[in-house]
């Protein structure tokens, strides 16, 4: 849409300025649509994915190594 396009256009009916005006209000007030939060991926989504933080050897390190991270 380029500058010069008008928003919204009337197709039929010559409404008076108070109409235009209540349509442009009602436009303006209305509850914009709300965001999704973003979705963390599950415990078995991350599971599959290559692992960001290194190993490391010691006690426990057999168990972490197939835990998610």
């Amino acid at each position: 849409m380029s500058a010069d396009e008008p928003l919204f256009r009337m197709v039929r009916g010559v409404p008076t300025p108070e109409e235009l005006a209540a349509l442009v209000g009602a436009i303006l007030v209305r509850p914009r649509p709300a965001t999704p939060a973003p979705i963390d991926p599950s415990t078995w989504a991350r599971s599959g994915r290559p692992r960001t933080a290194p190993l490391v050897a010691g006690p426990g390190a057999w168990r972490a190594s197939g835990l998610p991270h």
